[in-house]
């Protein structure tokens, strides 16, 4: 699994575009498979409707939406924050109308898909997005839209590539997503094999999905505790907060309103919930 170090420089500097475009004009990408992922491959196979809009973010040199067009599908989007992949990209898909290739911020970006195909995106963010990027697949999904592809079942020394397994994903994903598949993928590209699983998730429409900034905590116990106090609030299905204690995902039957939130917490003057985001 060596091959899956790709930095060049300090994984403490920010994960930013400047960070993502360096590693392209460096031709730094190890992550890079040269060719579709085999299950990715498999499961485009699956679909039927060659209509559906699709979205591929953090899309690299997307082979994905290559095999996409190939097989005849007339609706993608591939979004990336790197400039020099995003140039080459639009160089050599001038021609053809059916895929549309966007230079920006993933969580910026606006929409409405059928299909969001997951591939190196989610571990090359760092773990204290991963909140954020729920909330952002439940907003561009249409109501009974899907997410799919490959998560890292395994954990890393550094990152990016950042790790996880199925227990976590679980806490991530519940309430706002319907889990159809999340299994230990068998078809995995050789020098990932055994360390991902395949997941299919349908938008949970029934829900609201919320993002809501967050001040104060400095521990995992307070974080703990915040937690269950919001979770005890009636019509509140799954609360989630980023690892480093600065936003709050909650979903819910219904609006929450923010006074209710800050009521929960209010024994302790330091915590702070902001409205959430939109």
């Amino acid at each position: 699994m060596e091959n899956l170090q790709c930095c060049i420089t300090s994984c403490e500097k920010p994960l930013d575009q400047t960070y993502w475009d360096n590693q392209y004009q460096a031709n730094s990408t190890a992550w890079d498979l040269g060719q579709v992922s085999p299950p990715l491959k498999s499961y485009i196979d699956s679909l039927k409707d060659k209509n559906i809009s699709i979205l591929i973010p953090g899309c690299g040199n997307t082979y994905e939406a290559e095999y996409l067009l190939e097989q005849g599908f007339t609706n993608i989007t591939v979004i990336d924050i790197a400039p020099t992949l995003v140039e080459n990209l639009k160089f050599k898909f001038k021609d053809n109308s059916n895929i549309n290739i966007v230079l920006g911020d993933f969580f910026e970006h606006r929409g409405v898909y059928d299909l969001i195909l997951e591939q190196t995106f989610f571990c090359a963010l760092p773990p204290t997005m991963r909140q954020k990027y729920v909330w952002k697949m439940h907003q561009l999904l249409d109501d009974k839209g899907k997410i799919a592809g490959l998560l890292f079942n395994r954990t890393f020394e550094s990152g990016p590539p950042f790790g996880g397994s199925q227990e976590e994903y679980n806490l991530l994903f519940q309430k706002s997503f319907d889990f159809l598949k999340m299994e230990i993928c068998r078809n995995s590209a050789e020098k990932r094999a055994d360390s991902e699983l395949f997941i299919e998730f349908q938008k949970n429409s029934e829900v609201l999905v919320n993002l809501y900034p967050f001040e104060g905590i400095t521990c995992s116990g307070c974080k703990n505790t915040v937690s269950e106090k919001f979770s005890s609030i009636e019509g509140i299905l799954n609360v989630s907060m980023s690892s480093n204690f600065a936003e709050v995902l909650i979903v819910s039957k219904n609006e929450i309103a923010l006074e209710t939130l800050q009521k929960e917490i209010a024994y302790d003057i330091k915590y702070k919930i902001g409205k959430h985001f939109v």
